[in-house]
């Protein structure tokens, strides 16, 4: 099993460590092409193991609750309309890793795949 996971990872671009307070919000800015999309997301609750997340992106907006069991600690969302050039189209991963109860931190990983290289990501300030 771990050496699946080892393979999966390869298939991502570039990773990222994200540690949120309560209600503080990340905000990556996502640009292919001329094409310029924001993507925002925050927590605002963790009670009995289960951490609720709002996000936005490209005006879609949605909330998960996300566990540290490997089935419900992750979502993912496409980054470009499916097209019907590539059967490939990039995404994002932001994988829920661990709480810190001492600092009140909610710690991620956002994973980008690209096979194709197209995306650019921009970190923006945290709001």
């Amino acid at each position: 099993m771990l050496f699946s996971s080892n393979i999966i990872a390869l298939d991502f671009k570039d990773m990222q460590k994200i540690s949120l307070k309560k209600d503080e919000q990340k905000k990556i800015l996502v640009k292919y092409g001329k094409v310029e999309k924001l993507f925002k997301f925050r927590w605002t609750l963790y009670v009995n193991g289960g951490l609720v997340v709002f996000r936005s992106y490209d005006k879609i907006v949605a909330q998960n609750v996300l566990y540290l069991r490997y089935k419900n600690n992750c979502f993912r969302f496409d980054l470009m309309p499916k097209g019907t050039s590539s059967p490939y189209t990039p995404y994002i991963l932001v994988k829920f890793k661990e709480f810190d109860f001492d600092t009140k931190e909610a710690h991620f990983e956002l994973f980008i795949s690209d096979k194709k290289m197209r995306i650019l990501l921009e970190n923006l300030e945290n709001g």
